[in-house]
């Protein structure tokens, strides 16, 4: 078993699968109530990451948004990692980020 900052791995699991099934019955009940929904998605954001083409496989780069419930980006950064070592992130200045949207601006996520 293996521990991680004193939790027990198992521990972690279980705690992950319960949380879960909290988020699941949160969703069912966001299902059933328009008001209970509305609510929700306006408490949302979501991260996106594209992982940009490389030719080395030992390495990877990646652009991450960070977005408001309506999509637009509150943050981002950048992440390079080589071969087995954590991976470095950096922040994106705002110039470069209008650089990337504009790259990106066609770029759709659509949950079906």
């Amino acid at each position: 078993m293996i521990k991680i900052g004193g939790i027990m791995a198992d521990d972690i699991e279980l705690n992950a699968q319960k949380k879960l099934k909290s988020r699941v019955r949160k969703f069912k009940k966001v299902l059933k109530d328009e008001d209970e929904k509305e609510k929700f998605l306006d408490t949302l954001g979501a991260s996106v990451e594209i992982f940009l083409p490389t030719k080395n496989p030992e390495e990877g780069d990646s652009i991450i948004l960070y977005t408001t419930a309506d999509g637009k980006v509150i943050d981002s950064e950048y992440s390079y990692i080589e071969g087995e070592e954590d991976p470095i992130s950096l922040p994106i200045s705002d110039k470069d980020l209008e650089l990337f949207q504009e790259v990106f601006k066609d770029f759709k996520l659509e949950l079906e």
